[in-house]
């Protein structure tokens, strides 16, 4: 709110009292956007400060512009997608121009396509899509007032897409009270009172006598500069009221006050135009032909009303607009129950129950008091269209409410698992936690009573790793045999992944791997699932050699599961690979699943398995696709903001040997990660450090890390740090730690037949023997690992030999072995372990010259335009890029002009020229 003066504005407009500065901020947002740049702003301030004027000044400033509009409205917060439909129903029209998945996604949420819920974060690439196509015919300003007020789905959406947009002539403006969570962190303007000057200034042009300068100076301070203060306080107020300022005699709020003027305009109506303003306040579409239909239901007469008129509180137009949201919660609030639940039920009788039937079952909600079957299912129906929708929060106070108006303890119990589900995903665990109480306390069976116990396991689990989750899992999956066997199995895996992230949790994994073996044997051919969950539970009860059969056909048949299954729990099967040691499986079943998720588009579960291949790529040497996978992680993680350790970036950055980086990434990541229980991530931590030393020489050091790897880590993890351990051991000459680290790899390999497995164990083997045999073992464990796609494996025995040969005063042999070790390293991009071999060479008498792990031309590209170049080299379009890279594709191409320039090229087609491949042929597998 503010108020209009007759100076002159931008492009002609009137400009607002004292909002100078203000109004600045939006001409330069304006002008940047007319030169092809993105603004995005978010307005707040508290209730009547003016924001609502300074968005119509933005507005009106928008000269030759398109200007889309949407307002939130509290009564639709629960209706999913309902702010932004207000926001793209113009630009509807140009879907067909969208990337298919996007397309569907936004079809699917407005409700013109059926199909399987899309991710938020899929929508949210589509709207991005949608606002950048509209912007190439001319700028647009997108403005979104009382965003406090914006249904989740929505804000979400509209969030993601304020943190995407670079280049593109789009603004982006929201006017909101408080910043709603999904908004925080955006470039903010927050508008306060006016000054002193330009209150006096406001109060005078709306009060018809002279105030005492006393009186006045109390309105000024009451209204805190508050322009919508300034101009309604002193409204109702005698003549005698105001010049002896008795009207200010109470201690109200001052937002409480504004309200309490309204109210005294609204009290001085007749009954009848109360009523229709109840009306319009429990409708927030806006539609008068809907508020006049209800109106007759309720005896209203159009004449009547519209006779006595609406002290300026309402207008009629095309659309039913309130003087200031203030009046609307004022009226709502003010209301009778009686009168609430009156035009509700109005409201819902005009309603068409095709057209809009969500709005229906929500006004007949709000109508009903008592239980009411019949209403509880429509909530119901309206939970699963929201859900279908991608609407998860909605989906969920659809199906907490349909709770609530539930008379049978059966069907309650039903509907409050299925809410406390749709809680969990929505993220409102707090919610789910307390309907899974409702559950268990109204079942009406011992199955409702199990379900109810392993939403509440689920929801433990959600909210961290911690070591309350394992055993309630645990005991879910135990009771859940009586009546689902494959839920419980599943449910056992789940348990068994919780419990394997962190030291904490060793009891419980070994309570869980028992359980699991006294589990029947599965009827038919075993799954994946039922191999895996064989596999993994021997491994803890058994040792690897009595678990080795299972879990190498488990991750045999990881490879032709089907996906769906895989998105499910892979993220504890995943392992099984590395677990038997098997190289090139461990790569291939994340690429299946990658691709399925980018083309569902479930983004906030896309990290997980970038990060599952991410580090085999690493492992495998192969750090353009590490890299890449890295990019496309912190990508996605910035978009939804779902947090993830960089297990990756932790590897990636330690084997390249980055002392600095890999240093400040590991110690964040010990503090991070220990703070939240998530041991696996400190553990991971350790070894990327054990790694990083190794490669510097400072064994001392790498000894440290690798123990601390081993006390704190699974199965998997341990397992990969046993090298480290043995190699800082023996440079070190610690035999205790350096023989008890290789009994330990020997039990971990020895009963598997890979070349990677026994590779290794030969490598270490040859670390702790005598001259006589070392030499046979290195050349074993090199002839070993060649035949696996491990290189940095294979350089480091050449390495090991080459330094064993050196000692062995064989000069000519060791310089062959450490050429080879520098050759492989340096291609690779291990700095580190390059310096090394390096300083080994120099001492056998050679001459090397110290040679760069990166090109010039790509290390002047950032990381990001790095991931974008290698993308368009292997033929990605700019949409594509984008949509891997959640940008639209007019930043893509903008930042393609960039990486032209620092490269010197003129063309996509030259970028292969200029980012060749490695010598391995790797290059993006996803």
């Amino acid at each position: 709110m503010g108020a209009r003066t007759g100076g002159a504005g931008h492009a002609g407009n009137v400009g607002l009292l004292g909002r100078g500065p203000e109004c600045a901020v939006f001409d330069e947002m304006i002008a940047a956007v007319r030169t092809g740049q993105s603004r995005v702003l978010v307005v707040h301030g508290a209730p009547g400060v003016g924001k609502s004027a300074l968005l119509e000044y933005a507005e009106n400033a928008a000269t030759g512009m398109q200007v889309l509009r949407a307002v939130g409205v509290e009564s639709e917060m629960e209706l999913p997608f309902a702010t932004l439909h207000q926001l793209c129903a113009p630009l509807l029209d140009r879907l067909e121009h969208l990337p298919e998945p996007q397309r569907h996604a936004l079809e699917t949420v407005f409700g013109t396509r059926a199909g399987p819920p899309p991710e938020r974060f899929l929508v949210g690439l589509a709207v991005l899509g949608l606002l950048s196509a509209a912007s190439e015919n001319s700028p647009l300003l997108c403005v979104v007032d009382d965003a406090q007020w914006t249904d989740r789905t929505s804000a979400q959406v509209l969030g993601f897409v304020a943190r995407r947009l670079l280049a593109e002539s789009v603004a982006l403006v929201f006017g909101t009270r408080q910043q709603p969570r999904d908004l925080l962190g955006l470039p903010e303007l927050e508008v306060t009172g006016l000054n002193d000057a330009d209150a006096y200034a406001l109060l005078d042009s709306v009060t018809p006598v002279r105030l005492d300068r006393y009186v006045r100076e109390r309105f000024v301070a009451e209204a805190q500069g508050n322009p919508l203060a300034l101009l309604e306080l002193p409204r109702g107020l005698t003549l005698t009221q105001m010049a002896g300022g008795f009207g200010l005699l109470h201690a109200d709020t001052l937002p409480d006050r504004i309200e309490q003027s309204f109210l005294s305009r609204i009290e001085d109506l007749p009954e009848q135009t109360r009523l229709l303003l109840l009306l319009a306040a429990a409708e927030p579409t806006g539609d008068p032909s809907l508020v006049w239909h209800a109106a007759e239901r309720l005896g209203i007469s159009p004449a009547t009303v519209l006779a006595h008129g609406t002290d300026g509180l309402l207008e009629f137009d095309t659309r039913v607009v309130f003087r200031h949201p203030l009046v609307r919660s004022a009226v709502y609030r003010s209301a009778k129950q009686k009168d609430r639940r009156a035009v509700h039920l109005a409201l819902a009788e005009v309603i068409d129950a095709k057209a809009d039937p969500d709005r229906r079952a929500w006004h007949l909600a709000s109508a009903t008091t008592m239980p009411d079957e019949s209403v509880a299912a429509e909530l119901e129906r309206s939970a699963d269209r929201a859900q279908a929708r991608g609407g998860l929060a909605a989906a969920a106070a659809f199906l907490q409410r349909s709770v609530a108006l539930t008379a049978d303890a059966s069907r309650r119990a039903e509907r409050a698992l299925a809410a406390a589900d749709a809680s969990r995903h929505a993220g409102d665990l707090d919610a789910g936690r307390n309907l899974a109480d409702i559950a268990d306390r109204d079942a009406q069976s011992e199955y409702q009573r199990v379900r109810a116990h392993l939403a509440r396991g689920h929801i433990t689990f959600a909210a961290g790793f911690n070591n309350e989750a394992p055993p309630m899992l645990l005991a879910a999956a135990q009771r859940l045999e009586s009546f689902d066997m494959a839920l419980a199995r599943e449910t056992y895996l789940i348990a068994w992944g919780s419990a394997s992230y962190g030291a904490a949790n060793r009891d419980s994994l070994m309570a869980i791997s028992q359980a699991i073996r006294r589990l029947p044997s599965p009827e038919g051919e075993p799954s994946a699932l039922d191999l895996s969950l064989e596999g993994c539970a021997l491994l803890i009860t058994d040792g690897r050699s009595a678990a080795l059969p299972a879990l190498r056909q488990g991750a045999r048949a990881l490879l032709e599961a089907p996906v769906q299954n895989l998105m499910k729990w892979s993220w504890v099967a995943g392992a099984l690979p590395a677990l038997v040691w098997e190289d090139r499986p461990t790569t291939e079943w994340p690429v299946r699943v990658i691709a399925e998720v980018r083309a569902i588009g479930a983004l906030s579960e896309l990290p997980i398995y970038l990060h599952a291949l991410g580090i085999p790529a690493s492992l495998a040497g192969d750090f353009a696709t590490a890299a890449a996978m890295v990019a496309e992680a912190d990508a996605a993680t910035a978009a939804t903001g779902v947090p993830m350790t960089q297990h990756t970036r932790l590897l990636l950055t330690a084997m390249q040997g980055r002392a600095a980086e890999a240093a400040a990434l590991i110690a964040a990541t010990i503090e991070e990660a220990g703070a939240t229980g998530q041991l696996n991530g400190v553990a991971s931590a350790h070894w990327a450090a054990a790694i990083l030393h190794n490669g510097l020489a400072n064994h001392e050091r790498a000894l440290t890390e690798a123990q601390a790897t081993i006390e704190s880590a699974n199965a998997l993890v341990s397992q990969w740090a046993l090298p480290e351990l043995v190699e800082a051991a023996v440079r070190t000459g610690d035999d205790t730690a350096a023989h008890g680290a290789l009994e330990n790899l020997a039990d971990v390999t020895e009963p598997c037949d890979t070349d990677w497995a026994q590779g290794i164990l030969t490598r270490c083997r040859a670390l702790m023997s005598d001259d006589a045999a070392a030499a046979d073992l290195y050349r074993e464990a090199i002839e070993r690992l060649g035949r696996t796609i491990m290189r940095p494996e294979l350089a480091r025995a050449h390495l090991l030999y080459g330094e064993w040969l050196r000692r062995d005063r064989q000069r000519d042999e060791a310089r062959a072995h450490l050429r080879t070790a520098y050759e492989m390293f340096t291609t690779i991009g291990m700095e580190a372990f390059a310096e090394r071999a390096r300083r080994e060479l120099l001492a056998t008498g050679e001459t090397v010259r110290k040679r760069r792990t990166e090109t010039p031309a790509s290390g002047e590209l950032t990381p990001q335009e790095r991931q974008i170049a290698l993308l368009v080299r292997d033929g990605l379009s700019n949409p594509e890029v984008g949509a891997r890279l959640f940008l639209s594709p007019r930043t893509v191409e903008w930042h393609l002009r960039k990486i032209f320039a620092k490269l010197g090229v003129g063309s996509r087609k030259q970028l292969p020229d200029v980012l060749p491949r490695d010598d391995s042929g790797s290059s993006h597998p996803a």
